[in-house]
């Protein structure tokens, strides 16, 4: 025998439920407190999220702490801007250097095409003077070794 329920359950507001989200329990009640009654608590947002980068601001804000004198504040706008530059550089090397493995139809970007990337550009070749591992050299060859046969000797 099939049984019946008592209270049948309406689909349109099962659906309903399901799709509002969870009141949170956390914070004050509405009889005191900071928080007036309906309204949420704010929800927290990265100093990252906030300026729109996708670099830690506030790792950054750390490491700058740490490297510098005991004595030496750091303002929190240091960090931001530090962030910001940082991602831009990285954001260029990447472009340039994703061109480069495309040139040479690869689908990875090595530390090859790095090098062709960085070594390519004439600001990036003066900002980075380090040696990476594993990219090899920049194909060069002399003007002078390619001229053959235009200079002929006069008595």
């Amino acid at each position: 025998m099939v049984s019946r329920r008592e209270n049948p359950v309406d689909l349109s507001e099962l659906a309903r439920a399901m799709q509002a989200p969870a009141k949170s329990v956390s914070g004050p009640v509405a009889s005191g407190g900071k928080y007036k009654a309906g309204t949420t608590q704010k929800r927290m947002q990265s100093r990252s999220t906030k300026a729109g980068l996708q670099f830690p601001v506030g790792r950054v804000h750390r490491y700058l702490k740490r490297e510098t004198l005991s004595t030496t504040r750091v303002g929190a706008k240091a960090a931001v801007y530090t962030a910001a530059v940082l991602e831009y550089l990285v954001a260029e090397v990447l472009e340039l250097a994703g061109n480069a493995a495309r040139d040479l139809k690869s689908k990875r970007i090595s530390p090859r095409h790095l090098q062709l990337a960085i070594r390519g550009d004439d600001e990036l070749d003066i900002l980075v003077k380090a040696t990476i591992a594993g990219g090899g050299v920049i194909p060069h060859i002399h003007k002078q070794l390619l001229e053959k046969g235009k200079k002929t000797a006069q008595p």
